[in-house]
């Protein structure tokens, strides 16, 4: 039986990649207290890492979609993490980190393409706090990286 929140993913005509693995020494994700903390995720779009600067060599679209395929991973790692998303009662919070050179402003533009993602597959409950920061390098050179915190219910 296909659950709801996959069921609105495949309306949206969106399909969730192969959840990452980490690229250093943590883990994917970490429940506790009822909530789900993932962490920072990468943007992957055809299987290839987006790579490069906002304000110098990345568009404010592309990095728009690099945010939203970084939302998708986030679903991907909770999925994994709590084997349905229909668990997840509330997106509580995004913090993204934009690549960006030091006159880019659009930081919070780039971050909706995470943000709107949230709020079109979960509804209200995607609506989140939120922090969406510039920074001079990412990890592997990504042009941007999103972290989340989710409220969940219990198995």
């Amino acid at each position: 039986m296909t659950d709801r929140v996959e069921a609105k993913l495949a309306e949206l005509g969106l399909t969730l990649p192969q959840a990452a693995a980490p690229v250093a020494a943590y883990v994917p994700t970490v429940e506790a207290g009822g909530l789900l903390h993932v962490s920072g995720q990468l943007p992957f779009i055809d299987g290839k890492l987006v790579t490069g600067r906002l304000g110098e060599d990345v568009s404010l679209e592309d990095g728009t979609a690099a945010a939203r395929a970084c939302g998708l991973m986030i679903l991907a790692q909770v999925k994994a993490a709590l084997g349905s998303l229909d668990r997840v009662e509330r997106v509580v919070k995004l913090g993204a980190f934009i690549n960006s050179t030091g006159d880019f402003t659009d930081q919070p533009k780039v971050a909706n393409g995470a943000s709107e993602l949230m709020a079109a597959v979960f509804g209200d409950a995607g609506k989140h706090a939120r922090s969406a920061v510039g920074v001079p390098v990412l990890p592997l050179g990504a042009a941007v990286e999103v972290d989340a915190v989710l409220a969940v219910r219990a198995a």
